[in-house]
């Protein structure tokens, strides 16, 4: 009672649970809410998965050669390193608006993915290898039957870490570029007219895109593991 007498406008800065609830009830049979999540999730899951595949195939290539994995380095180590409000800031300079989440999203993903895969690669037992070479096992064979089973467990970690990244840099990127349509459009507007139940819906719409994405990649991930294992 204290509380509510010396803060009567309380509920503008701490929305309760149930209101944030009731407003995405009313969310969700709008058009305008599936056009933002579907315009955030092409965008920012999209930038993962390009993400994935430029940072398995560099890892591929960084681990047969020196100078690759020289030459990556320093740009990896940039990536990891400076805070992702000033890529944001710098990725405005060059990009439209519409594909800065797309473009933050791949960026931030790429150094978990590449580390990981490249190191699972580094730690193939090189008997095997050797072992496959002898018997001239084709090059298929041995990608399929020994280099993928070693590094997919090294891929899934990454993957699962950096889901939950890229769609805070994604949702991030958009809060700052306020491209048409997006989640984080509607964020900001939640934020700029202190509507707090829309700001708290639209997080756990954020929040529930990530896990059930996460979940349903690396349920991917895994059966792929087993075809490879079996």
């Amino acid at each position: 009672m204290l509380l509510t007498a010396a803060y009567p406008h309380g509920s503008l800065f701490l929305a309760s649970p149930i209101s944030a609830a009731l407003r995405l009830w009313e969310l969700l049979p709008t058009a305008d809410f599936w056009r933002a999540v579907l315009h955030s999730t092409v965008r920012i899951f999209g930038g993962f998965l390009l993400s994935c595949l430029l940072g398995t195939t560099l890892a591929a290539l960084a681990a047969a050669n020196r100078r690759v994995r020289e030459f990556l380095a320093p740009a990896v180590l940039a990536v990891k390193t400076v805070p992702v409000a000033s890529f944001i800031i710098l990725a405005l300079v060059w990009l439209d608006a519409g594909s800065l989440s797309f473009f933050i999203s791949a960026l931030m993903v790429f150094p978990p993915v590449y580390l990981n895969v490249l190191e699972g690669i580094r730690q193939t037992d090189r008997r095997l290898l050797e072992m496959a070479k002898v018997f001239r096992v084709p090059l298929r064979r041995r990608l399929w039957g020994i280099g993928l089973p070693q590094a997919l467990p090294y891929f899934r970690s990454a993957a699962s870490l950096a889901l939950g990244l890229c769609w805070k840099a994604g949702a991030a990127a958009e809060v700052i570029g306020l491209p048409d349509g997006s989640l984080g459009e509607r964020l900001y507007n939640a934020k700029i007219y202190l509507r707090t139940p829309d700001l708290f819906a639209w997080t756990a719409v954020i929040v529930a895109l990530s896990v059930t994405l996460e979940k349903l990649f690396l349920l991917a991930v895994d059966r792929l593991a087993g075809k490879a294992g079996g």
